[in-house]
């Protein structure tokens, strides 16, 4: 954890559209409210993509970064549907900020759907891997892939944050929002390991919960959590939802933590229609900087600048997102009834003032679940073939006859479709499964494996091989739809 000494230095990243605006804001307002820190500015997004840089982010703000080990930055822009990786993406990555914590609570006068209800809840989502390790290939022209990874690490690493940042903020339940019905090897992982680690945490209520049925409990009943854990996908559109809750993303700050390093940002975009004009609600980053001075060990510091916040809505000053036609102040302007606000407290609404967050120790980085027993059982090939599934079954199984192995079945899109199984109607695409096994149901070594590809090769260009693998005698892979 952060030292709390007075003195430090965060790197400032305003960012693309309204970010400068807002993070010039949130920088007045926590001078003000005198936290002792010194900043340091750094360049990252659309300028830095238009110098060529694919990351979005240039070598000195990655110094400036591995430095300071604190951030607090704006909105980034990133090109849609281009070459370049998203800069957020990438300094989450360089600096395995594993955890993104987004809170979400009622805030007066902010009106929403569930207003008097108190809501009031933290999203925990896993923040470097899952579908957002963005490993994708297209398999063909028309077939493209993308690779979930889901370690027990990672799962380890952010259940045990979720755990701590219950105990931290004093909430009593932690859930586990997973698709583990159907992803039952990656989603099943972060299951698992929740159910593994919850017992070293008996003062906090531990529940599992399918994804799906959490995003319609949020909707019906938001106030029943309290943390809520899960994969970087799930949590990245369930996070959004859950903001929803609380007035919408100009609301929604956010925390990017890892074990030495924090990033904490506005949920919300560029909003380039309205940059420069004075008009963007710097809410989200000012509550991002509250989190960020809990973080550094700044409290008092925290719950001066949370309480201004509260009085400042109490008092009905309003930005134009949330004045719907009716009097309001620009961005500045909000900011000066934040700082003028410094010292008031609400009597109404309370800030969670919370203890230290402890962080899970690292785990070493050659980390390994090592099993007592393994072995390889057959792989499935990934071919290209125009044709039918029967004409591709029948002609790999003369590949491999009189060979060690044997064609078990072909599957397309998931679902089994030689040999036929019960008037399945996959509307196939030129991708096609290929699972071999041992004839003699042992196992599959190298060679054989090898063998197996180059006889498939014979037949259809193949793109892709997984091995079928075996661990203390549980099954490391899933069956198709329709298999046996």
């Amino acid at each position: 954890m952060s030292s709390s000494a007075d003195s430090r230095t965060v790197v400032l990243i305003p960012g693309d559209g309204i970010g400068p605006e807002v993070i010039g804001a949130a920088r007045r307002v926590l001078e003000a409210a005198g936290t002792g820190l010194s900043f340091v500015m750094a360049e990252a997004g659309g300028a830095v993509f238009a110098k060529g840089i694919k990351s979005g982010v240039t070598p000195e703000t990655i110094d400036l970064i591995a430095t300071h080990r604190v951030v607090l930055k704006g909105p980034l822009a990133t090109p849609i549907g281009k070459g370049e990786k998203s800069a957020n993406v990438t300094l989450r990555k360089l600096f395995e900020t594993y955890g993104n914590v987004r809170p979400v609570r009622e805030l007066p006068g902010v009106p929403t759907l569930y207003s008097g209800r108190g809501v009031d809840l933290v999203i925990v989502r896993e923040n470097v891997e899952d579908l957002y390790g963005g490993i994708e290939h297209m398999q063909t022209p028309g077939v493209a892939q993308s690779l979930k990874v889901v370690s027990r690490k990672g799962c380890e690493k952010i259940v045990r944050l979720a755990f701590e940042v219950a105990r931290s903020e004093g909430r009593g339940k932690v859930t586990c929002a997973t698709k583990a019905n159907i992803l039952k090897l990656t989603e099943g992982l972060l299951q698992h390991t929740f159910d593994d680690i919850a017992p070293e945490y008996p003062d906090i209520v531990a529940e599992q919960m399918l994804v799906d049925n959490c995003a319609h409990q949020l909707v019906i009943a938001p106030e029943q959590f309290g943390v809520i854990v899960m994969t970087n996908m799930n949590g990245d559109i369930l996070s959004d939802l859950a903001s929803g809750l609380g007035g919408g993303l100009g609301f929604a700050p956010s925390a990017n933590l890892g074990s030495d390093c924090a990033i904490f940002e506005a949920v919300h975009g560029t909003a380039p229609a309205i940059a420069g004009q004075d008009k963007a609600n710097p809410t989200a980053v000012l509550l991002s900087a509250v989190m960020m001075l809990r973080y550094l060990g700044k409290f008092a510091q925290a719950n001066a600048v949370e309480h201004a916040i509260l009085v400042t809505l109490e008092s009905g000053v309003r930005t134009g997102d949330l004045a719907k036609g009716g009097p309001s102040v620009g961005t500045s302007g909000f900011a000066d009834a934040i700082i003028a606000n410094l010292g008031k407290q609400s009597t109404r609404w309370a800030v969670r003032t919370g203890t230290p967050l402890s962080f899970p120790p690292a785990i070493t980085p050659a980390a390994r679940v090592v099993p007592a027993q393994r072995r390889v059982v057959g792989v499935d090939v990934f071919a290209e073939w125009g044709g039918d599934a029967t004409g591709l079954g029948r002609a790999l199984e003369a590949a491999v006859d009189g060979t060690p192995a044997r064609l078990v079945m072909i599957s397309n899109r998931g679902t089994q479709v030689y040999p036929a199984t019960g008037g399945a109607q996959t509307d196939a695409v030129d991708v096609w499964r290929c699972r071999f096994v041992a004839r003699d149901g042992g196992a599959m070594g190298d060679a054989l494996a090898i063998d197996v590809m180059q006889r498939v090769a014979g037949v259809a260009p193949w793109m892709h091989i997984e091995k079928l693998q075996e661990f203390d005698g549980v099954e490391g892979f899933t069956k198709a739809q329709g298999q046996s």
